[in-house]
């Protein structure tokens, strides 16, 4: 059983910047490919980034495009989620999940394994 914890939420206003954090227990960490979601109330929860394996392969939807960032260190087990030019819709609960098959093309709930908690990320305007 592979744990997630996620961290670097909070309150920003609009155009400020966060960076998330997700920490996993995983003994070989660099056997997953990790991901980012996010859900607001009342809607599905929704991609919003993944990498691969190693860090060379990320992929976003057109929503953040441009605006954030995923990357991973494989020494401290960590993938972050750097969030900038935020906007008020990007207002959710943002969780981390991890996907034993490594590439970064997983873009749906099911295709991950095992999911973190979640932390608010709150956009003021």
């Amino acid at each position: 059983q592979v744990q997630l914890v996620e961290s670097g939420g909070g309150l920003v206003q609009a155009g400020g910047s966060l960076r998330l954090s997700c920490v996993s227990s995983a003994r070989n960490f660099n056997n997953y490919a990790m991901g980012w979601f996010r859900q607001a109330p009342g809607k599905d929860r929704d991609f919003v980034s993944a990498i691969n394996w190693n860090g060379r392969s990320t992929n976003y939807p057109d929503s953040v495009k441009g605006r954030f960032t995923i990357a991973r260190d494989n020494a401290k087990n960590t993938v972050y989620l750097q969030m900038n030019s935020l906007k008020p819709e990007d207002t959710a609960v943002y969780y981390c999940a991890a996907d034993r098959r490594r590439t970064a093309q997983a873009m749906t709930v099911g295709e991950y394994e095992y999911w973190g908690q979640g932390t608010q990320v709150t956009v003021s305007s």
